[in-house]
């Protein structure tokens, strides 16, 4: 059984990175979007998705405490769905966020392993950084919301109500801050959200560097 898992783990853990990659790009840039514009069916995309980064997580790492990070949360996030069809409130955004953020953490503990194990940098995993990066800004998603829910006017222009707009929205920002676009229509005013956004600047202008030096390291001690 053992050796079964561990066949499947080099057969499919790059390749993965890829699928997951664009999936994620999928979740972020078109299905959010849409569900902020009121299209219903692509709420149940975010448990889908959860779903597969299961069983992703599964394959690439074969941690147990990985898996059970990721049911945990994707039990949460359906808990949060049910609460939220019968009565939007404040507890589904802490839910959601709290499935969410041990989501993030789990994922980008396990895709960081992959990426920047020693071996041969192929296309997959340069695929998987660029997924390590879409992973950190989604991390910080639902930190937000934390923050945004219990600290009342810590962002101006993004208001923490329930509704389809407000995981877009925060995505939406997440990203602004990560890459330091700041189009000045959302900002932090509350000193613990404005930490937060510097720690996330701090990271989106510091992981591009460190990931080229990281993977010309790896590709030298490959060829040598």
């Amino acid at each position: 059984m053992n050796d079964r898992i561990a066949r499947l783990r080099k057969q499919w853990s790059d390749p993965l990175l890829t699928g997951l990659t664009a999936l994620l790009a999928i979740m972020l840039f078109v299905a959010a979007p849409l569900q902020a514009s009121g299209i219903i069916f692509f709420q149940a995309f975010e448990l889908v998705f959860a779903s597969v980064l299961v069983a992703g997580a599964f394959v690439m790492s074969g941690s147990r405490i990985a898996v059970v990070a990721m049911l945990a949360s994707l039990l949460v996030a359906t808990i949060g769905a049910i609460f939220r069809i019968r009565s939007p409130s404040g507890l589904d955004i802490n839910l959601f966020a709290g499935a969410w953020l041990v989501m993030g953490v789990t994922m980008g503990c396990v895709v960081s392993g992959a990426v920047f194990a020693p071996g041969r940098i192929t296309y997959h995993r340069i695929m998987g950084a660029v997924l390590l990066y879409l992973t950190i800004a989604v991390t910080f998603v639902p930190i937000f919301a934390f923050v945004g829910s219990m600290l009342p006017n810590a962002f101006t222009g993004l208001p923490m109500q329930d509704t389809p707009a407000l995981a877009s929205n925060l995505i939406y920002f997440s990203f602004v801050t990560l890459t330091t676009t700041g189009y000045g229509d959302v900002f932090p005013v509350h000193p613990i959200a404005r930490s937060l956004c510097n720690v996330e600047a701090i990271i989106g202008q510091l992981y591009p560097a460190t990931l080229l030096a990281r993977l010309v390291t790896l590709e030298m001690a490959h060829r040598g």
